[in-house]
């Protein structure tokens, strides 16, 4: 069961803190598609403090999407306690701290994933965290620095200790990155070890792999990065999986390109109009995936800069595969 404060789900699916994607737009379609929980991009805690602009706008967060947590990071013990105090007049239903991202300018700076280089050091961090919020606090991490130090068990024995409400575990060391197998066999014997809620992540792409990380681990939750990025139905399908056995409805075309559109609106309400359209171009090939001629369509998209053009060439190619059915992969 994840029960944390006000928040109690059977089996949550949550949507993962990613750089550049997990804004507001992309939250809230996640939440409208079925995350129960979904988590701001990472925050840094010295640009927090400094106030710096661009930092502070990542704070942003919007009722529809409760419940939501922000992430903060950093490797500096007074930065990130004020940094929480901040984000907590931001009123997020919980703060999440970032012991776990593996990029070499954070974890080498002794962030992320490289606090696990000194578990004491971040359960000090981590307590007085604790003691300055009211907010539930949370951590999400990974399993050790390197196939010679994995030491979670330690890390969530001494993270439960001082208070934390959860724990967020990505199944691999900092030196995998992306790479390999996620090591789903350490969340049962993280929950041997605490009793707070243990949600598993890596390695989550489909419906399929959510519902095989529940039975395999017995996690309290699944997070999903990667995998909401190409296929945001994975929250609505993943529901679906785990409450009938089966996945009443696959998306189809139409369901496809509304859906990007929709996006769309919702990154150019959210932002001046170039800054949301040409960051966007990253997820159309997730939305165009196995469509035909769908590489073309893309290089057509990405000539333009404002909303209306590229509604134009998705609704006429749109109603193209709808009068071609037998050409599509649906």
């Amino acid at each position: 069961m994840f029960d944390i404060g006000n928040i109690k789900l059977d089996k949550a699916v949550l949507l993962a803190p990613m750089e550049d994607v997990t804004a507001v737009p992309f939250r809230k379609l996640c939440k409208e598609l079925g995350a129960d929980i979904v988590y701001t991009e990472f925050v840094n805690s010295d640009g927090l403090i400094r106030a710096n602009q661009k930092t502070r706008k990542k704070l942003e967060i919007t009722e529809t999407e409760r419940p939501v947590g922000i992430q903060i990071y950093g490797g500096n013990f007074e930065p990130m306690v004020e940094a929480a105090q901040i984000a907590e007049k931001e009123n997020p239903d919980l703060i999440d701290i970032n012991a776990g991202c593996w990029v070499k300018k954070v974890a080498t700076r002794g962030a992320g994933a490289g606090l696990l280089k000194d578990p004491p050091y971040l359960q000090k961090m981590v307590g007085e965290i604790v003691k300055v919020t009211n907010l539930p606090v949370t951590v999400k991490t990974r399993i050790g620095w390197d196939d010679n130090s994995i030491l979670i068990l330690e890390v969530a024995k001494r993270l439960e200790d001082v208070g934390i409400k959860a724990l967020t575990v990505h199944c691999r060391t900092r030196c995998q990155g992306h790479h390999g197998d996620a090591d789903w066999s350490w969340i049962p014997k993280i929950k041997e070890v605490v009793n707070i809620p243990v949600i598993v992540n890596g390695g989550i792409f489909t419906a399929y792999d959510a519902k095989r990380a529940f039975d395999e681990t017995g996690a309290d939750g699944v997070m999903i990065a990667r995998g909401a990025i190409d296929h945001p139905w994975i929250f609505r399908e993943t529901k679906e999986l785990l409450a009938n056995g089966y996945i009443k409805k696959e998306v189809d075309v139409e369901e496809r390109i509304l859906t990007a559109l929709k996006h769309l609106r919702y990154e150019v309400e959210y932002k001046e109009m170039r800054r949301a359209v040409i960051p966007f171009r990253k997820y159309y090939t997730g939305y165009l995936k196995g469509l035909y001629n769908s590489s073309k369509i893309r290089q057509e998209l990405m000539k333009h800069e404002e909303y209306e053009p590229i509604e134009i060439i998705l609704m006429e190619y749109l109603e193209f595969l709808k009068n071609n059915v037998e050409i599509t992969d649906n």
